[in-house]
């Protein structure tokens, strides 16, 4: 392989590209990317999506090596177990060049020398230092302003803080104008004085949840006082690294000695052993008068995974929906967006016009924003052409979704379904085994499997603590039932109807 000298070999200009046939090259690779993403979601559907690929982020493609970066090993792990293999495939479907993949940790520290790569047979192939020194020429900046958060816990790691995710930055509109108050009010109070405590913030995706905790992270760190900031992930990884090195103890002393627990996607957190962690954690730092504050995608009687009695002491502080953001907000957030780019950008300019087409047209959550952002700066920056409405149409057009149909929960179709058959939801949750119980308890897994994205282990946790095996019975009774039953089909046909409306 040729590593460049000096001279002008073949290779020259690979390892920092000038030209346009590059910038055009790279902006392929970004396609090809942002491609393998959308099919992934597709297949997977919005919640594993969310929960283990939407912080997978893609460094550089260079000699056949498709870089990708995680903040976690965890989520590493996780994803070179259970998906490296079709995240491989989908890649060399959408960009045949590539032929292997590297998955590595983010990090503010300096990289390992070697470069691991997962090949498609599941084996690794350990780069020379000069090779992964040159990926490391041609590698795209990632994690501009992120940085370990502080904590002053010993060796208790948390997830790195993004420097831009402030109070600051925050664009406040009436959807979230209450969970923005409610932080500030947080990390503004003194020690020992917590109003809302927890502070408890759910909404979807995208809608500003790991801001506002970010902005209370850097706020009580730059109090002085000590803070950690977790993802689900994070703290099961952490507590599962203390369990192997036989340091529990002293992990669980760190992280209740600090004065804020700021705890991201607690929807994630499973595992017995660990949910009980988690729920000493938060009653000992409760008691102690240490301030908590939680996001997950929906309120604490909807955690249906968790421990009754961690969902009660989580409930028991100010609990605060962050809404849909609206038009309006969207095009503030649009304007923020513009002008932060336009400080590295100068002559990067979107006419108020165009703004309000992305704002009326995006109608989801802030990433895909930002995402319309990246393609019209893209198009500014690769084309030098004007942007138009036009233009942005052709840009966005990939994110321009139809409206997605009601997001149905578990607990809803077993509030249904028991009101249906005359049974209480305890009924169908116990382990009655009564014909009066069984069908509808069985009509209810059937219809949690068919409406929600949930997997057969865990719609068996929501029935009771019940073994995937009983769901996946209960699914292929009514399936075949109804091919047979006509008047069953009709009755199961209109409690659909019912949930989805």
């Amino acid at each position: 392989m040729y590593k460049g000298d000096g001279s002008d070999g073949p290779d020259e200009g690979r390892d920092k590209p000038q030209s346009e046939t590059d910038e055009v090259a790279e902006a392929a690779r970004r396609e090809a990317w942002t491609r393998v993403k959308r099919r992934l979601r597709a297949e997977l559907g919005e919640d594993v999506f969310t929960s283990w690929f939407g912080r997978l982020e893609l460094d550089a493609i260079y000699l056949g090596v498709a870089r990708l970066t995680v903040p976690t090993r965890f989520l590493k792990s996780w994803i070179e177990v259970h998906y490296a293999d079709r995240v491989l495939q989908l890649f060399k479907a959408e960009y045949p060049d590539v032929l292997r993949l590297s998955l590595s940790v983010r990090s503010a520290t300096p990289r390992d020398t070697s470069l691991q790569v997962a090949q498609s047979n599941g084996e690794s192939l350990r780069c020379s230092p000069q090779g992964d020194a040159a990926v490391d020429r041609n590698r795209v900046p990632i994690a501009n302003g992120v940085r370990p958060a502080r904590s002053d816990s010993g060796d208790l790691a948390g997830n790195p803080l993004d420097t831009r995710l402030t109070f600051e930055t925050f664009v406040v509109g009436r959807c979230n104008n209450l969970a923005h108050a409610a932080a500030e009010r947080v990390a503004g109070q003194e020690t020992g004085v917590n109003l809302y405590n927890p502070l408890y913030l759910h909404a979807g995706v995208g809608l500003g949840k790991t801001h506002l905790l970010q902005a209370v992270a850097h706020e009580i760190q730059r109090r002085g006082r000590r803070v950690i900031y977790l993802t689900a992930d994070r703290f099961m990884y952490n507590f599962v690294a203390a369990l192997k090195a036989q340091t529990a103890l002293a992990f669980k002393e760190r992280l209740r000695g600090i004065d804020l627990l700021v705890i991201d996607d607690v929807q994630f957190i499973q595992g017995k052993s660990i949910q009980q962690e988690f729920g000493h954690t938060v009653n000992a730092l409760l008691d102690a008068g240490r301030q908590i504050v939680v996001a997950a995608d929906r309120p604490p009687s909807d955690l249906e995974a968790l421990d009754e009695r961690v969902r009660s002491r989580l409930a028991g502080g100010l609990v605060v929906e962050m809404a849909a953001i609206d038009e309006e907000l969207r095009a503030k957030i649009l304007s923020a967006r513009i002008a932060a780019v336009k400080a590295a950008h100068p002559s990067f300019e979107v006419s108020p016009p165009v703004v309000q087409y992305v704002a009326s047209a995006i109608a989801t959550n802030g990433r895909d924003l930002d995402g319309a952002i990246n393609r019209l700066l893209a198009h500014a920056t690769l084309t030098g052409s004007v942007i138009t409405v036009e233009t942005a149409e052709a840009a966005i057009r990939d994110l321009v979704r139809t409206r997605e149909p009601k997001r149905v929960k578990i607990e809803d179709i077993q509030k249904l379904v028991a009101s249906r058959y005359n049974v209480s939801r305890s009924d169908i949750l116990s382990e009655r085994r009564t014909a009066t119980v069984v069908k509808p308890r069985q009509i209810a897994m059937y219809l949690s499997k068919i409406l929600t994205l949930r997997s057969l282990p865990e719609i068996g946790r929501r029935f009771g603590g019940r073994d995937h095996t009983t769901v996946l019975h209960a699914v292929r009774k009514i399936e075949k039932a109804i091919g047979e039953d006509r008047l069953l089909n009709e009755e199961v046909e209109l409690l659909k109807r019912m949930l989805l409306e």
